[in-house]
């Protein structure tokens, strides 16, 4: 193919209007114009807007139209973006319907980032259709126990993408069927995230919820998607590291939150600050580090999966600790970026970063200048595409 790829990306950045979910679709969008693409987001999700200042589902699409319309001039698409609102018929706003068809009919490649969207006709019709999921464990289990509605909705894509970096190893339980999986990793901006050093007295800190439920059984075993389940199993963590931990949870169980401070964890409102992204961004740059864990799904299947927020971490020259998803097969650790089993792993890991922070500092920037930089993360996937 020559001249200038024309992509079209499907997301879920206003149905899901916090920073975490922003930062990861600006980072593709703007990724790939980097990369020499013509650009263009569409939301279509079928899910009805939701409107973060009043915290509730609703029929009115303006607070979406308006939260859109400011993260595309983020990455100057200001016009070149399309939101279709389910509860309005799926009217279209941004550019309007005769303007995306024209978009589509010219398009070279379609990526549904995060699966975000059922691919009807309008859709079909681009010949190169990319699922790119971030969560990965799922979809592999359903299409391996013949799930027709899932084989179908992966079976609409000409090309899978997966953070599941440690697929189809000896180690790793995800079964992998019908479809041939090529593996990816979050790319990173590097020039969004630079940051000088922390406060001498800041805390290694993370973003997350704290309870959801999205298990799922697979020969006899169900593998946990709450990542409380994985946090309890550390909760005396403080005591045993010299470093303050904080929590920025989404999470509305007071009992909870008064274990985990009676624990010595700090913990605040994840909801505060995830509705725009400029403070989520100098949260992570005012951190020391990232202490995190991850999916039960993850780590007992080892798919590899690693966090799009830890990159940024990473990129910010922050050192991260975080749970074993077999992903040190694809992205080195002991420099910078630690995987952990267990507590002692842990508190190992901590002694080595604090001995010589400035080291591991250096050594976060530059993990993830080789291996998450936009460049070289999306250009992989597009000389996959042949585009």
């Amino acid at each position: 193919m020559t001249g200038r790829p024309t992509l079209v990306v499907l997301g879920i950045a206003g149905r899901l209007p916090f920073a975490g979910v922003a930062w990861q679709t600006l980072h593709y969008l703007h990724g790939f114009q980097r990369c020499g693409c013509d650009v263009t987001y569409v939301e279509d999700t079928g899910a009805w807007p939701y409107d973060a200042e009043r915290n509730a589902v609703t029929d009115d699409p303006s607070y979406t139209v308006a939260y859109l319309s400011r993260l595309m001039a983020r990455c100057d698409l200001g016009d070149r973006w399309v939101f279709r609102a389910a509860s309005q018929g799926r009217r279209a706003y941004g550019l309007d319907e005769r303007q995306l068809h024209r978009v589509l009919a010219r398009a070279d490649a379609l990526l549904n980032l995060s699966g975000a969207t059922l691919l009807g006709e309008d859709y079909l019709r681009v010949p190169v259709r990319v699922y790119l999921e971030t969560d990965p464990v799922r979809s592999q289990i359903e299409v391996a126990k013949g799930d027709a509605a899932a084989i179908a909705f992966l079976g609409a894509h000409t090309h899978h993408f997966t953070y599941a970096e440690n697929l189809g190893a000896a180690d790793c339980g995800v079964p992998v069927e019908r479809f041939a999986w090529i593996p990816t990793r979050p790319p990173v901006i590097l020039d969004w995230w630079a940051a000088g050093p922390p406060p001498d007295d800041a805390p290694f800190t993370t973003v997350a919820s704290w309870r959801q439920s999205n298990d799922i059984e697979w020969r006899g075993e169900v593998y946990r998607w709450s990542k409380h389940v994985e946090f309890m199993k550390f909760i005396d963590l403080p005591r045993r590291v010299p470093v303050p931990l904080e929590l920025t949870l989404a999470c509305g169980d007071p009992d909870a939150v008064r274990l985990l401070e009676g624990s010595g964890w700090r913990v605040r409102d994840a909801l505060a600050l995830s509705n725009d992204l400029d403070p989520y961004r100098d949260y992570v740059r005012r951190s020391r580090g990232e202490f995190t864990v991850a999916k039960d799904q993850n780590i007992r299947l080892r798919s590899g999966w690693f966090s799009d927020r830890s990159a940024c971490y990473l990129a910010a020259g922050r050192p991260v600790v975080t749970q074993d998803t077999g992903f040190g097969a694809a992205v080195p650790v002991g420099r910078g970026l630690f995987a952990f089993r267990t507590m002692d792993e842990i508190v190992e890991s901590f002694a080595r970063i604090t001995a010589d922070y400035a080291l591991h500092a250096r050594a976060a920037r530059e993990l993830a200048a080789e291996y998450f930089d936009a460049d070289r993360v999306l250009g992989h996937v597009l000389r996959h595409l042949g585009v």
